[in-house]
C-alpha cells in the first residue's frame, strides 16, 4: 500500500540511527511486510534513514538478513514515537 503523506512525513524526520539529515525513507526488507520479488514493502513499514545507513541495512553490511528484523521492527517503532512527538499524522 502506498502512502505519499507518511513518506513526506518521514523525509522530514532525521536519521533514526545518527540523527543525520537528509534522509531517505526506507522500506522494510521483510517478506511479512509485503516486501517481494520486485516489490517494495508497504509504505507504513517505513523508517528515516541517511544515505549511509540506507546503504547498510538494504545490502546487510552490519548485519544479518535474520538480524535485520528484530532491528527493523525496534527502529519502526522509534520512527513512530518520532512522528508522534513532531506531531505529523500520517495516516
Amino acid at each position: 500500500m502506498r502512502d505519499a503523506k507518511r513518506l513526506a512525513a518521514i523525509r522530514k524526520l532525521p536519521c533514526v540511527v545518527c540523527g543525520r539529515s537528509p534522509v531517505d525513507a526506507a522500506h522494510s526488507n521483510q517478506s511479512s511486510h509485503g516486501k517481494g520479488m520486485g516489490l517494495k514493502a508497504c509504505d507504513s513499514k517505513t523508517i528515516p534513514l541517511c544515505r549511509n545507513h540506507h546503504q547498510e541495512f538494504d545490502q546487510f553490511q552490519k548485519m544479518s538478513r535474520s538480524e535485520s528484523v528484530e532491528w527493523f521492527d525496534n527502529m519502526l517503532e522509534k520512527t513512530e514515537r518520532m512522528l508522534n512527538i513532531k506531531g505529523d499524522e500520517v495516516f
